[in-house]
């Protein structure tokens, strides 16, 4: 992988931008990559649109701004809807399928929808929704070693929550390798 544009999105108080820092801090500290982060919030904190933009490369990154991103993270159908149309073609749309709804895309953008609210329920705390998103990404699009992932994850989320931190994480990344399992068994 040469350089990265990765764009993640939701709304206010789902940890998008904590998403974004936690893909760069693991290009950069645990890769040996560069990489750049740069969010956009709405007027309101909580419960409006918010992005993180992520750039990751071998190389310096000289314009830290995402202009044509493969991967778009979906934390909500607002967000989806914004930034939707802004997917070349042969890229990959990572979404949180129960709150997001899936629009036609070209044939060679690839779709992998989790149901990463209920599994971060089902761990007993809602709020670890993007880190299960995060998991998925890491599985589905093959961006950066899991291993750096799971090392940004434990070293950036509060004290006394990384262990459930690294289960949401890890449940996120076993959904995404079955069902991207799945899709090449049917290709």
């Amino acid at each position: 992988m040469a350089t990265a544009e990765i764009r993640i999105t939701g709304f206010g108080g789902q940890g998008v931008v904590l998403c974004g820092y936690i893909i760069g801090k693991a290009a950069s500290i645990f890769n040996e990559q560069h990489a750049t982060l740069t969010q956009s919030f709405g007027p309101e904190a909580r419960g409006s649109a918010c992005s993180a933009q992520v750039v990751v490369s071998d190389s310096r990154v000289l314009y830290p701004y995402v202009t044509s991103p493969q991967v778009l993270v979906a934390m909500s159908n607002d967000g989806y809807q914004m930034h939707r149309k802004t997917m070349p073609d042969e890229s990959i749309i990572v979404y949180e399928k129960e709150l997001v709804k899936l629009e036609k895309h070209g044939p060679r953008v690839k779709t992998f929808g989790i149901p990463a609210t209920r599994i971060a329920e089902e761990l007993g705390r809602k709020i670890v929704l993007n880190i299960v998103m995060l998991g998925f990404f890491g599985a589905v699009a093959d961006v950066l070693p899991r291993e750096a992932l799971r090392k940004a994850v434990e070293s950036s989320v509060p004290s006394g929550t990384e262990e459930l931190n690294l289960k949401a994480f890890d449940r996120g990344y076993e959904y995404g390798l079955e069902l991207k399992e799945k899709a090449e068994l049917r290709a």
